[in-house]
């Protein structure tokens, strides 16, 4: 399992990358790995603001959809397009083109209340 330093986490298995005002977010190498192939990424909230915690969008993998949570308060700004004729970027490399959502969080601050790369892979861990 790959634990990337400079992403934070939550207890949901998604991770957050702050870089100036924006954050990507994605699902993390553990979730893939748990959910198997990805055949489709929904996210219907492009535009709206959400609160932490609130689902973004869906992840469909042959045996089951299961809900995508975001990880701060913020907008979600974009959608990674790739995945509408790729989803399964986010199995082969879910930290980098594998990623799901830009979004603009209201307090960056936020973020750093995520768990860190220790942290999440103890949650892991068990």
């Amino acid at each position: 399992m790959n634990f990337p330093q400079n992403l934070r986490y939550t207890n949901e298995h998604e991770w957050i990358r702050v870089e100036g005002d924006i954050a990507y977010v994605g699902i993390t190498d553990y979730a893939q790995d748990q959910l198997g192939d990805i055949v489709f990424v929904d996210i219907p909230t492009v535009g709206e603001s959400l609160e932490a915690g609130e689902s973004f969008g869906t992840i469909e993998v042959v045996k089951t959809i299961s809900d995508l949570f975001l990880p701060v308060e913020g907008e979600v700004l974009e959608q990674n397009e790739a995945l509408e004729e790729n989803p399964e970027l986010v199995n082969k490399d879910p930290y980098g083109e594998g990623w799901l959502i830009k979004m603009k969080p209201v307090e960056l601050k936020d973020v750093e209340n995520l768990l860190d790369a220790e942290a999440y892979k103890a949650v892991v861990n068990g």
